[in-house]
């Protein structure tokens, strides 16, 4: 039968699994069975602020527009029409004072209040990011207990023990941003702060860099460390002194040499990110009456103090006509396009009166200005199926022509909304329509029609990571702004009856382009991956596409292992000079994800250069890059057991077939590992990180030694259980690792081993049978030192003799 190839391009491809499987388990609440009723219960939410006379219609169309494609963030899906008291709003910042407890001379909350108040926010379902700068430093004078500060960076450590062990509502992790002033004298000990396996695992850590410091790098000057508070008698003897201005010179060194810690930091570590304070606050739209210095856990929101992400992608492959060309032209479909964006900025502001506020100040906050973050997701998808590249000129010049129109749209939709329901409270036309704010670059029509009636909301976009909801609602599109990272894997997944079955996960755009009769062995070159172009053509989209968005992007710029140093701190320079207001990188190395590897980088170059015995070892050749087009792929439902519970994570790994050592036949070689994206849990970014070190190693030929030095990390929160260890006599026993780090590395052993073997693993890892919600150890089991044997840390001295209470082996006696 002939396809009708004039239907919306969502309706040329049935459901994939890994959707329905994303939505039951994300999404889907009691008594609902699919999309439809999940509409319906967030439709009828947003719909419940209007007025009554006008409710039904409202929740038609925001019903209508549900289905076109315009979804909220997680939070909203998930949570929005329930009887939970969760928060709809996926993200926070927290302001942190300069005091222990109350609040400081300026009215910030102290450290100890601004815990409580993130753990309350977190608890409830909300993500936070802070500026620990106001902190005073270390061996800054403490006037009233006669003592010496120990810096925002000890203190930081309190806020990541407490966000692990809050569990938020619908039982994920509350991610979390750090930042500090690129001038504060603890700046260094923050930069390096991660160098440090385990510390800060919950965070995500960004540097605040001013102009004046960007241009000082450049000009190789000396750089002021600096605080409002008066150091102490040690620092002062050392030569610290009080500026005409009041602030107190704790130390001076050069810029440049500052620069190249953090540009190490980042090459090898993937962090701190780089925020561009002054970029953030002249284009502030609210630059009149607020001061912003931090942003969410994502970087897409810098916020003032209690401010939120209020956020709504819409999936931009609903709109393309005629995709790839089947039909007659691909064209994308801006008018129905602007239509969803207006109604999308009404359903966003009614979040903002429906959803649960942690704190009374968030509300406040919120009242005031109104902010919302209208987005969308399947950049990089949508553009292939207008048969444009995403790394050229062309992809480039399309994606800033939706994100202006998209701009417009929204703007356009909330000086009518204004009309209707009010403007934000804070709302002054001349301070919003000063020369250099984001909303004086408007076209001369919108900005005289903001003059003449002002506006609903204080800001209106917003590029976020889509993560979960593009797996779910957007039939597995590319991410955000992001380029697809891979065609086509293979998912495993554990059946009740404690069978195994398999399927293809696929991108959206890959399998629609062969349901409509393309050949996906053979694509075309507007087929590109994230991997696959420059980290200059990441940077480029970046800019096209910033002067349209009126909060920030976020997204990875990816650079190769062996990438230049100083090309890679010349990223930094060309982000500040095309006016972004922040950046993150991922370079993949052998430290990531907790000093995996203990050799140097030189030597590890040596040792792939080296000449290599014969015969050669098939799994130890270095292969230069990816190879192009799908692989053979198997996914994974990994199952743990910690003591914050039970943990559930699933694991991509994409096999090579290369030729035998004896040159006869070929062998699977794993050569990637990929962990899917919208896998809620603090433990996202390392992962995904690790998982990318993994696939270098595994390309460098040394990927047993890194799985090996992963099986030996070691944390600080209690031993980990996955699998099962067989005894001498065939009984198993529970088996335990000293960390997720380590449990994830056996993990993949056993992926790795099933493969190259069907039906023999290394060691069994089944589904074990549920546990109590924290676990430190099943019933019946001490703690004490670590067993040889199966890993528990449950060895105890019974009878003169070392005895495991998990497994019953028996150490040394005496």
């Amino acid at each position: 039968m002939k396809r009708d190839n004039t239907m919306r391009p969502q309706d040329l491809t049935a459901t994939q699994p890994i959707s329905q499987d994303v939505l039951a388990e994300k999404y889907l609440k009691p008594g609902e069975t699919g999309l439809e009723d999940l509409y319906r219960r967030v439709a009828r939410a947003l719909a419940s602020v209007e007025k009554e006379a006008d409710r039904a219609e409202w929740e038609q169309r925001f019903l209508d527009n549900l289905h076109v494609g315009a979804i909220g963030a997680g939070r909203i899906m998930s949570a929005a029409g329930t009887d939970i008291q969760a928060t709809l709003i996926n993200c926070f910042v927290q302001p942190v004072g300069d005091a222990i407890q109350g609040v400081d001379a300026e009215g910030y909350p102290g450290i100890y209040e601004a815990l409580r108040e993130a753990a309350e926010t977190m608890r409830r379902g909300g993500g936070v990011g802070y500026d620990f700068s106001r902190i005073r430093p270390k061996g800054a004078e403490v006037k009233g207990t006669h003592s010496m500060a120990s810096g925002p960076c000890s203190y930081i450590n309190v806020f990541d023990q407490s966000c692990s062990t809050v569990e938020s509502a619908g039982a994920r992790r509350g991610a979390q941003m750090g930042v500090l002033r690129i001038d504060h004298p603890d700046v260094m000990e923050f930069i390096t702060a991660k160098r440090t396996p385990g510390r800060w695992n919950n965070f995500n850590v960004s540097v605040g860099v001013s102009d004046a410091f960007m241009e000082a790098v450049g000009n190789d000057q000396p750089w002021e460390l600096v605080h409002k508070a008066k150091p102490g008698k040690t620092l002062m003897d050392k030569g610290a002194y009080q500026r005409s201005d009041g602030m107190w010179v704790y130390q001076t060194l050069s810029a440049t040499e500052l620069w190249d810690t953090i540009m190490k930091s980042a090459y090898d570590f993937a962090e701190p990110g780089i925020l561009f304070l002054d970029k953030i606050g002249t284009d502030n739209n609210l630059h009149y009456c607020e001061t912003i210095a931090a942003t969410n856990p994502c970087g897409e929101q810098p916020l003032p103090p209690y401010g939120c992400c209020d956020l709504g992608p819409i999936i931009l492959t609903r709109f393309v006509k005629n995709p790839f060309g089947f039909g007659g032209v691909p064209v994308f479909d801006f008018e129905a396009f602007e239509q969803a964006v207006a109604t999308q900025v009404r359903a966003l502001d009614n979040v903002l009166d429906v959803t649960f506020w942690p704190l009374e100040q968030q509300r406040a906050e919120s009242a005031a200005k109104r902010r919302i973050g209208v987005g969308f997701t399947g950049m990089g998808n949508a553009l292939a199926m207008l048969c444009v590249r995403y790394d050229r000129e062309d992809g480039r010049a399309m994606a800033a022509q939706i994100a202006e129109r998209m701009r417009n749209a929204a703007y356009l939709a909330s000086v009518e909304l204004g009309k209707e329901k009010g403007v934000f409270p804070k709302f002054d036309a001349e301070g919003y329509l000063a020369p250099g704010t984001f909303a004086s670059r408007l076209p001369e029509a919108i900005k005289k029609a903001i003059r003449k009636h002002g506006i609903r909301n204080s800001h209106l976009l917003s590029i976020a990571p889509t993560g979960t909801v593009s797996l779910a609602f957007a039939d597995n599109a590319s991410n955000g702004i992001e380029p697809p990272f891979s065609w086509m894997y293979r998912r495993k997944k554990r059946e009740a009856d404690g069978s195994t079955s398999e399927y293809a996960v696929e991108d959206h755009a890959w399998r629609l382009y062969r349901e409509l009769g393309g050949d996906v062995d053979q694509l075309p070159d507007y087929f590109v991956n994230a991997l696959a172009m420059s980290a200059g053509e990441h940077i480029a989209m970046m800019e096209a596409v910033q002067p349209f968005v009126d909060t920030a992007i976020s997204k990875t710029v990816n650079v190769a292992a062996d990438y230049p140093f100083e090309d890679f701190k010349s990223l930094y320079q060309k982000a500040w000079r095309a006016n972004l207001k922040g950046m993150a990188t991922y370079r993949p190395n052998s430290i990531l994800g907790s000093v995996l590897d203990t050799g140097s980088a030189a030597t590890d170059a040596k040792a792939s250069a080296a000449p290599a015995p014969a015969p050669v070892d098939p799994m130890r050749t270095v292969i230069e890059s990816r190879p192009k087009g799908a692989l053979s792929a198997v996914a994974d439902k990994i199952e743990y057991w910690t003591q914050e519970g039970h943990k559930t994570l699933y694991i991509v790994v994409s096999f090579l077939p290369v030729p035998a050592a004896d040159g006869v036949g070929t062998v699977e070689r794993a050569i990637e590992f990929f962990m899917p994206v919208g896998q809620s849990g603090e433990s996202q970014q390392w992962i995904t990180s690790t998982m990318r070190m993994l696939s270098l190693a595994a390309r460098g030929g040394f990927l047993g030694r890194a799985l090996s030095d992963m099986r030996k990390v070691a944390w600080d929160r209690g031993p980990v259980r996955l699998g099962t260890y067989q005894k001498a006599d065939g009984t198993h026993v529970p088996m335990w690792h000293d960390s997720e780090v380590a449990a994830i590395a056996f993990a993949l052993q056993n992926i790795i081993a099933r493969r190259a073997q069907p039906g023999v693993v290394a060691a069994s890892a089944p589904a074990a049978p549920a546990m109590p919600e924290l676990v430190g150890m099943p019933s019946g089991v001490m703690a004490g030192k670590k067993c040889p044997e199966c890993g528990a840390h449950a060895m105890i001295r019974k009878d003169g003799c070392d005895y495991c209470t998990s497994c019953g082996h028996l150490g040394s006696c005496g």
